[in-house]
């Protein structure tokens, strides 16, 4: 038995009021980032003239200094997870790091920038939760977070819920996300898994992955076709950028507009692509006498 870190991710589907709070959490985690991050070139501004002045660059450190002002920072705090809060502060004490890395030749591939403040609307609204109640529950339609409460799934959870009741899964964490206007869950997940030496088959075969054929194998068959998700959504794109085109900028509107665009779109390109080559045909099922 191996034990291994997979995630599995599931389509939200919120009731109004909860989806005030999903964005009120990402919201939140928006927040405490730029506020760590504010503190952190004043206290760089200062450690320059004075080497004394102590820089907060972990996780505890930026907690413990969020915990000391945000009352007067965020008197809303409560109204949120701490989770919430915390995710921000993770994220910006993992972006200091690699840019440390980066800069110290410790850290390999491009140079990392120094971390930049967020802007609603412009970066990726998402939240991790860590602790409290993180639960799949037992109806394979629902899923639990803390202080969100029970929220409705459009897919069912049954893959991850068994693996939960045998006690062959353990939840690390949950992060949520919005994509468009649709919002998603992703759960980080300790798996135990058998890992077999072989699979049994005496054959093999190549699979060579392109563009103008999905994938074209070496035993001989016909090409797999390729989905061209993009061109069979292009009409219905093409009219979504004219109905944005309209909007004014800055509006209410035209950010509507901007959220709903791929979401509106009978097969938006890059989740039909990418569920494409995540099932059948290149899935290891749908070719038993390879895999």
């Amino acid at each position: 038995m191996a034990t291994v870190t997979q995630a599995y991710r599931f389509a939200l589907d919120p009731t109004p009021t909860q989806r005030r709070a999903l964005a009120s959490h990402c919201g939140a985690a928006r927040v405490a980032h730029n506020w760590g991050l504010a503190l952190v070139k004043t206290h760089l501004d200062q450690h320059r003239t004075d080497p004394g002045v102590p820089v907060p660059w972990t996780v505890p450190e930026l907690r413990r200094e969020w915990n000391r002002a945000k009352d007067e920072v965020a008197p809303w705090w409560a109204e949120n997870s701490k989770e919430a809060y915390s995710s921000g502060l993770d994220g910006l004490a993992r972006a200091l790091r690699n840019w440390s890395d980066s800069r110290s030749g410790r850290r390999k591939g491009r140079p990392v920038g120094f971390p930049q403040f967020k802007k609603k609307g412009r970066c990726r609204d998402a939240c991790r939760f860590t602790t409290g109640a993180i639960k799949v529950l037992a109806d394979r339609k629902h899923v639990q977070l803390p202080r969100i409460g029970v929220l409705k799934t459009h897919e069912s959870t049954r893959k991850l819920g068994r693996r939960l009741e045998q006690g062959t899964a353990r939840v690390l964490s949950a992060t949520i996300s919005r994509t468009a206007d649709r919002w998603l869950v992703s759960f980080t997940v300790e798996v135990e898994r058998q890992i077999p030496a072989s699979n049994g088959k005496t054959t093999t075969i190549g699979v060579d992955v392109g563009i103008r054929h999905l994938a074209v194998l070496s035993s001989g068959e016909p090409p797999i076709p390729n989905p061209r998700t993009l061109e069979r959504s292009t009409r219905k794109l093409r009219r979504l950028n004219r109905e944005l085109a309209r909007r004014r900028p800055a509006s209410r509107r035209r950010k509507l507009a901007q959220r709903r665009w791929p979401a509106r779109t009978p097969e938006p390109p890059i989740s039909g692509a990418t569920h494409f080559i995540n099932s059948p045909p290149l899935s290891p099922k749908s070719m038993p006498r390879w895999w």
